[in-house]
């Protein structure tokens, strides 16, 4: 591939995921925060295997359910690591009450939701998520006022074209916040 073809394919895919609706806004690379995520309706498939066995095996199934459904790509995609779920939101336009599920996605809803998060830059990779989950761990600790309550989910927010080391992505780990008890 020359490079004025590779160019247009970078150039083509910031356009496309800059202008795709975000769920929420993204944590900044190099950056650790508690954040509250929207209540949100989002499709979801399954796989027995790891998230990053199966990646384009979970792809696929809500791609062609956006693309049957009329829906826009919204950001960003989430996963949960094993078993291997993918989950696309579904955006503010659509009524999600006429939406069904199938043999192979389902309607998932969400409440409102706090989570502990990173905002890290590289490709997507079990190894990058391992990294990147510890480091948010880590720092868990040294924050007391808050609690996991779950397993920690993988956050993308950039389309496979997107060449690795310009790739954004998160760890969430759900929390809730510890009130300390008044004597």
């Amino acid at each position: 591939m020359n490079f004025n073809l590779t160019t247009l394919i970078f150039l083509s895919t910031l356009q496309l995921m800059s202008a795709a609706e975000q769920a929420y806004p993204k944590t900044e690379v190099g950056s650790m925060e508690i954040k509250t995520l929207p209540a949100a309706t989002l499709i979801a498939t399954r796989s027995e295997a790891q998230y990053f066995e199966r990646n384009n095996g979970l792809f696929m199934p809500l791609f062609r359910y956006i693309q049957a459904n009329d829906i826009a790509m919204t950001t960003p995609v989430e996963s949960e690591m094993n078993p291997g779920i993918m989950y696309f939101y579904i955006g503010s336009e659509v009524p999600t009450d006429e939406l069904k599920s199938t043999e192979d996605v389902s309607i998932e809803k969400l409440p409102e939701r706090t989570v502990a998060s990173i905002g890290v830059r590289g490709s997507y990779s079990a190894e990058n998520f391992q990294s990147a989950e510890l480091e948010l761990s880590a720092w868990l600790k040294e924050n007391p006022k808050y609690e996991s309550v779950g397993p920690a989910r993988g956050v993308f927010w950039n389309g496979p074209m997107m060449p690795g080391p310009f790739k954004r992505f998160e760890v969430h780990i759900p929390v809730m916040e510890i009130r300390s008890v008044q004597l």
